[in-house]
C-alpha cells in the first residue's frame, strides 16, 4: 500500500509517499480502505514536531480521521463487519491506503453521504460541539470563534446560530474569507490584525492558540469564559484572568471522546440529522490525491481554506 510518513520535522517538503506493508487491525480496531482523509491543523503542526504533546516520535505517518470501507476486524470487535462504510477519529497514521480506526469511535456512514462529506462532517463536527457543549452558552450569550473559516470553524458558526446564539463573530485571518462567514450565519467578522474585535464576548472559543491567545482572552467579556481547544499552544497573561473573573477551559477530543462517551454520541447522531436535513452545511475547500499530502499542508498553513481539505487515495 501507499502511504505518507516523515522522517524528519519540518514543513510540507518533509512529507514522502513510501511503500508499506498493510497493518493489521489488533484488538478493537478495524482496517479501514480509505476513501477520504482529512488534514487538520494538528497533524501540520505536529509534522512540525510541536502541536499537543510535540511531534510525532519519527519516523511518523500523520493523520486524525478517515473514511472508507472496513476490509479487516480486529479481535474484540462487535458491530462491525467487512464491508462497512465508516468514519472514525485515528489521531495518526491516516495519511495511507489502508488505516487502523478505533472501533469505538468510528461511526456508520449513511448510504446517501459520501466518504468525503463524512470525514469533514464527523471529526470536526465533533470537536465543534465538543466545544460548544463545554461552553454551555445560556440565553442571550454571545459567541466569538477564531479561525471560523476552517474546517472545525465553519461548522462552529453554523452549530452556534442553530443552538440559538443570538451574536456569532467570526475571527479570521483575511477579510476575503467574510463574505464565506456571512453565507453561514456570522452575524460579525473581523480580522485578527484589527485594533479592536468589537464588542467583547461572553464566550470564546480559540482554535488557532499561539501568540492569537491573548487576543482571544482579551475578547472575552468580564466573567465570561475561553474554551481552547487548539494545538498552538500559548501563553494566557494570569492577570487577565484576575482582573476580569474569566475562566479557561481546555478540550481535546482524545479525552471527551472517553469521558463524555454519552455527550460523544449524542453528537455523531445530531451532526448526521442536521446534515442530513440540509441545516448544516460541509464546505470542501480541496480534494487532493495523497500524492499531493504536502500541498494541503501549504494550503493549511497558509491559512487559505475555506472549510475543509481532504486527501483522496
Amino acid at each position: 500500500m501507499r502511504r505518507v510518513r516523515f522522517h524528519a520535522y519540518g514543513g510540507p517538503e518533509v512529507l514522502r509517499v513510501e511503500e508499506a506493508e498493510p497493518p493489521v487491525a489488533g484488538p478493537g480496531e478495524l482496517l479501514v480502505r480509505t476513501e477520504a482523509i482529512g488534514v487538520t491543523l494538528p497533524c501540520v503542526r505536529r509534522t512540525h514536531g510541536d502541536g499537543n504533546g510535540g511531534g510525532d516520535p519519527l519516523p511518523a505517518v500523520p493523520g486524525g480521521e478517515i473514511a472508507g470501507t472496513v476490509v479487516a476486524v480486529g479481535p474484540e470487535v462487535t458491530g462491525f463487519a467487512v464491508g462497512d462504510r465508516v468514519t472514525s477519529l485515528t489521531f495518526k497514521g491516516s495519511y495511507a491506503e489502508l488505516a487502523l480506526a478505533p472501533a469505538f469511535l468510528a461511526d456508520r456512514i449513511p448510504d446517501d453521504a459520501s466518504a468525503v462529506e463524512a470525514v469533514a462532517l464527523v471529526r470536526s463536527g465533533q470537536v465543534a460541539l465538543a466545544a460548544l457543549s463545554t461552553a454551555a452558552p445560556r440565553d442571550g450569550e454571545s459567541v466569538l470563534i477564531t479561525g471560523a473559516a476552517s474546517a472545525t470553524g465553519h461548522l462552529a458558526v453554523q452549530l452556534a446560530k442553530l443552538q440559538g446564539v443570538p451574536r456569532v463573530v467570526a475571527a479570521v485571518s483575511s477579510a476575503a474569507k467574510a463574505e464565506f462567514l456571512y453565507g453561514l450565519g456570522a452575524d460579525e467578522v473581523v480580522t485578527y490584525d484589527q485594533d479592536s474585535w468589537g464588542e467583547p464576548a461572553d464566550i470564546v472559543l480559540d482554535g488557532v492558540g499561539g501568540e492569537l491567545l491573548p487576543r482571544a482572552l482579551a475578547a472575552v467579556t468580564e466573567g465570561g469564559r475561553l474554551i481552547f481547544f487548539n494545538s498552538g499552544g500559548g501563553t494566557v497573561p494570569a492577570y487577565e484572568l484576575l482582573a476580569g473573573s474569566k475562566t479557561v477551559t481546555g478540550l481535546t477530543m482524545r479525552r471527551f471522546t472517553t469521558v463524555h462517551r454519552e455527550r460523544y454520541e449524542q453528537h455523531r447522531a445530531q451532526l448526521w440529522e442536521l446534515a442530513g436535513a440540509g441545516r448544516l452545511r460541509v464546505a470542501i475547500h480541496a480534494e487532493l490525491p495523497l500524492e499531493e499530502a504536502a500541498k494541503a499542508h501549504e494550503i493549511i498553513e497558509a491559512r487559505a481554506n475555506l472549510g475543509k481539505v481532504v486527501l483522496r487515495p
